[in-house]
């Protein structure tokens, strides 16, 4: 389990690269880092308990009952402030993806990344296509049209137009 938990936070670190210019805050690495030290402890608390059980240790069994009585409750904690905080970290990133998308102008790195993001989650816009509308970048083109990033896969002449919101 622990070698697990350490692939899922280098995996997330991994795939953070990919999406820091949208979670610029120092924070957003936190839940990796999280996640790689209770692997840590959990390696450690894992050979407490094989140790404790190879030798038949009641003090060593006790102290692996009392360390992961406090894992549950932490665990409990942490899934009390999850759903307590849900809506600020949702407010917080559409905030964040709004600041970006209002610099997208195709050339930049963070254009890039706005690029990649649609592309890759299928979606157009922070909530819709209509988020376009109130960008530098979509007054300044004058064309009505969103990037060819919104397009989906499947539309194979699709210009972006806003015409055709059933190609986006």
């Amino acid at each position: 389990a622990a070698a697990g938990l350490s692939y899922v936070g280098a995996y997330v670190i991994n795939t953070y690269k990919s999406y820091d210019n949208f979670l610029q805050d120092k924070y957003a690495l936190l839940p990796a880092v999280i996640i790689i030290c209770v692997a840590v402890v959990m390696f450690i608390i894992g050979l407490i308990g094989c140790c404790a059980t190879f030798r038949e240790s009641r003090v060593g069994l006790g102290l692996f009952l009392a360390i992961i009585l406090v894992i549950f409750i932490a665990e409990v904690s942490a899934f009390v402030l999850g759903f307590v905080y849900r809506e600020k970290v949702k407010t917080d990133v559409q905030g964040t993806m709004h600041s970006v998308f209002e610099k997208y102008d195709g050339k930049n790195p963070e254009s890039t990344v706005v690029d990649y993001l649609q592309e890759q989650l299928h979606c157009c816009g922070v909530k819709n296509y209509s988020d376009w509308t109130t960008t530098q970048w979509f007054n300044s083109t004058g064309n009505s049209s969103v990037p060819l990033s919104c397009c989906q896969q499947e539309a194979k002449n699709c210009t972006g137009h806003l015409d055709q919101p059933q190609e986006l």
